[in-house]
């Protein structure tokens, strides 16, 4: 059996930025450790299954490790796939995927210059504060102000600066196993005096994503990290939209917005490769 396979960079507007997800267009319902090793072999932080029954899209998402409760890049990636690929589960500029966290609707829109951007409606994720296991301390070049914790740990520091600097030991990081869980390092972002702002460039908050015992080390670009970062950040900024970066090699940009108990995270993506596998 054949089914479709993409390549798509989310988070960003040209190939080889953002964060590359793997989408698969699922002709049958292929076993769970099928879509496990299928992930493995495409070695990206994420690939996302699409099964199609009726007129209903089911989404999964699976790390080259684990399968996923949720995930922005690889979400945001099939919505290109669908609006691009599948135009007849298109409705009102609008596509729904059912997932293990609901149905998540995803939005098809223009940027101010006439750019397709995708719009994902994400739950909101508010972290607690926290005390940082030790191996996580350990492993990290710099100690955070703020610790809290959701899905994910959320570590606040001063300076964009900290945040772009940041190294992990990873022998120590990997002593700890955070299950579909990671580590997410954020400062706001910097000021046009700050000798980082050439770097960085202008935006309300900054970001990198860690996660031990995986395969890859450091997501390039982390949606799902937004569901707790924006309704941090709107508070502390007091305002309800923001504009973020994460700050990995790839890079990643994303307009986020606080909508009650949701976050509607948007991006930009491209297709990089479109091809067929047998499985």
């Amino acid at each position: 059996m054949t089914h479709k396979i993409y390549q798509i960079d989310s988070f960003a507007g040209e190939v080889f930025r953002g964060n590359p997800a793997c989408v698969v267009i699922q002709e049958c319902g292929l076993s769970d450790t099928a879509l496990l090793q299928i992930a493995a072999e495409n070695c990206v932080a994420e690939t996302a299954f699409i099964l199609p029954e009726g007129d209903k899209l089911y989404l999964r998402w699976f790390t080259p490790d684990i399968e996923m409760d949720l995930c922005g890049h690889a979400t945001l990636a099939s919505a290109y796939a669908v609006f691009h690929f599948m135009p007849e589960y298109v409705k009102e500029n609008r596509v729904v995927f059912h997932t293990c966290e609901g149905e998540i609707p995803v939005f098809r829109e223009k940027d101010d210059t006439g750019a397709e951007m995708f719009c994902i409606d994400f739950p909101v994720r508010r972290g607690e504060k926290a005390t940082l296991p030790l191996h996580i301390r350990n492993s990290l070049s710099r100690q955070p102000s703020e610790v809290y914790l959701s899905r994910d740990y959320l570590l606040i520091y001063d300076s964009a600066a900290d945040i772009l600097s940041m190294e992990i030991n990873r022998e120590e990081f990997d002593k700890i196993n955070l299950g579909t869980g990671g580590v997410i390092v954020s400062a706001p972002g910097p000021r046009p005096e700050e000798p980082c702002y050439a770097k960085i460039g202008e935006c309300d908050f900054v970001s990198r994503f860690f996660t031990p015992k995986a395969t890859i080390l450091e997501d390039p670009v982390t949606g799902s990290a937004h569901c707790t970062l924006v309704p941090y950040w709107a508070s502390r900024l007091g305002r309800e939209r923001l504009y973020a970066r994460q700050l990995s090699a790839r890079r990643g940009e994303l307009a986020c917005e606080m909508s009650g108990s949701r976050v509607m995270i948007k991006g930009k993506a491209v297709c990089y490769l479109a091809g067929e596998i047998s499985v």
